[in-house]
């Protein structure tokens, strides 16, 4: 009998955490962060207290109650609480691809579970772990994280150890990648006597490891780089799309999961677009001819904004760049994802790209180590940008626009390719985005603010990472699965409407069995 429990995710977009459990074997699939339960709590800039490690996520009912939580996390006066509810089996976790809203929380996790992802994923994880400040959140300390200790006598307090080395997690690949062993055991600046370095941990494949459980790994579509659904076998079948669409370089790898899924008895899914009423599907090729028409016709600087981490996309604006006979210019972050990427495929993405000089008194370790050191011949100052402007695409965001007073763009054009605004707060920073470039007089695309200070967000420059609700009802009937069980959907109600009593709408927190 496998049993299934939605810990998170249920009736949100995000924050996914499915548990499996199936003759003393379990598995995790995702352990994301929820941000729209975060965020009736917390803010950019107030997130819970890192002194008392799981503490405030715990009161708050932000994390599963659970008996699964490092124990370097737990101060003294939650250990007796947490140690009152269950330890269910978790042989490692499953995931789908490097998104916050899919793995955010699985640092809390205790130490000896493994992570399970592709080759892509995990690097992706590991770079940004290296590039990571900090701040208000624990972040993605995958797969190596720094070790915490209580500071007071009374243990209520939990502090970051600065002597102890990194402790690194066990990692499984879905697919064997010999040049990756080094990157992620090395820690740029490692190489000091004195500086702190990560413990390695082992490497295996899925087909090395026993995880209770026949685990099949198919690469699938979506807005970031690696992202993978998986087959689960057992004494029945099941299948977890993650998150995915069907356009977009491999849309080919998706069809073939699909093809794949169609032996399974339950299929766990995404409905992220099931509850929007959408008109078409905005492709990737799409993105790249209408941003070409408009920088075809630009003066002056372009500016390009897109999620971070979508790689795809940035590839769209440097095919853009080729043919516009520009520049691309990329941040010091990007060049070393993009490096890392290498590592694993092979591809060199950083070729003809320059680098943005940021003006700031000291680089950090990743970037004077492996991006400087690599490629110093490719940066470029602002000055050197101010000089030709006509000459260049500058990869900003939001968080980069102090960066153009160096610059000081006479003029130019801005294209907002990403998501729309969700929640208060980011309509505040599309205002203050909006200031920005009214200041510097760019012509904007993408979006525009009305007369009521509100983002008005203009189709056709991005493209969804998720399946469209046409597309996943065709999905779900190719598949043909005996069970559905919708996630990562606000409108998990739509699916029983859709698809009838073979739909098993499951709240957070409830499992069912079969």
């Amino acid at each position: 009998m496998m049993r299934i429990t939605i810990y998170d995710g249920a009736d949100t977009i995000g924050g996914t955490k499915i548990h499996i459990e199936e003759n003393e074997n379990g598995l995790f699939l995702d352990f994301g962060m929820n941000f729209a339960r975060y965020s009736l709590y917390y803010e950019e800039y107030l997130g819970e207290r890192t002194s008392r490690g799981i503490y405030d996520l715990w009161k708050l009912n932000l994390i599963p109650k659970l008996n699964i939580y490092r124990r370097d996390l737990i101060p003294k006066d939650l250990a007796q609480e947490v140690g009152q509810y269950p330890r269910p089996q978790v042989n490692a976790v499953l995931i789908s691809h490097a998104h916050l809203d899919h793995v955010g929380n699985i640092t809390l996790l205790d130490e000896n579970i493994s992570i399970v992802g592709s080759p892509m994923t995990i690097t992706i994880l590991k770079a940004i772990n290296d590039t990571s400040t900090g701040g208000n959140h624990f972040g993605v300390e995958l797969p190596y994280y720094k070790v915490r200790k209580i500071k007071d006598p009374e243990g209520y307090i939990i502090e970051a150890d600065r002597k102890a080395d990194y402790p690194s997690r066990k990692v499984v690949l879905t697919e064997h990648v010999q040049s990756l062993h080094e990157f992620l055991f090395y820690r740029p600046g490692q190489e000091s006597p004195k500086a702190k370095k990560i413990i390695p941990n082992e490497v295996k494949t899925l087909e090395e490891e026993d995880l209770g459980f026949e685990v099949k790994a198919f690469n699938v579509d979506h807005s970031i780089y690696g992202a993978t659904a998986y087959i689960i076998e057992g004494d029945v079948s099941l299948a977890y799309t993650g998150d995915f669409r069907l356009h977009g370089r491999k849309g080919d790898e998706t069809r073939k999961f699909i093809k794949a899924a169609k032996s399974s008895s339950i299929l766990i899914t995404e409905g992220t677009r099931v509850g929007r009423d959408e008109h078409g599907n905005v492709s990737e090729q799409e993105v790249y001819e209408n941003a070409l028409k408009i920088v075809e016709e630009a003066k002056g600087l372009v500016i390009a904004d897109f999620s971070p981490r979508n790689f795809e996309r940035l590839e769209i604006f440097k095919k853009i760049a080729e043919n516009t006979g520009r520049e691309l210019v990329i941040t010091a972050k990007d060049a070393y994802f993009l490096h890392a990427l290498q590592l694993v495929d092979n591809v060199n993405r950083l070729k003809d790209l320059r680098i943005y000089g940021n003006l700031k008194a000291t680089q950090d370790k990743w970037e004077s180590i492996v991006v400087w050191g690599n490629y110093a011949e490719q940066y470029i100052s602002p000055f050197e940008i101010r000089k030709n402007q006509e000459n260049y695409i500058l990869c900003f965001s939001f968080y980069d626009m102090p960066h153009l007073l160096d610059i000081m763009p006479d003029g130019g054009t801005y294209i907002y390719s990403s998501s729309e605004a969700f929640g208060e707060e980011q309509v505040f920073s599309f205002l203050r985005l909006w200031n920005w470039l009214q200041y510097f007089g760019f012509e904007v695309h993408g979006f525009r603010v009305d007369k009521y200070g509100k983002p008005i967000f203009e189709k056709g420059f991005h493209a969804s990472g998720h399946i469209s609700r046409e597309e996943l009802r065709k999905v779900i009937d190719e598949i043909d699965p005996d069970y559905v069980i919708p996630v990562h959907t606000e409108k998990p109600e739509l699916f029983k409407w859709a698809f009838g009593e073979r739909v098993i709408l499951l709240k957070n927190g409830e499992s069912w069995e079969i």
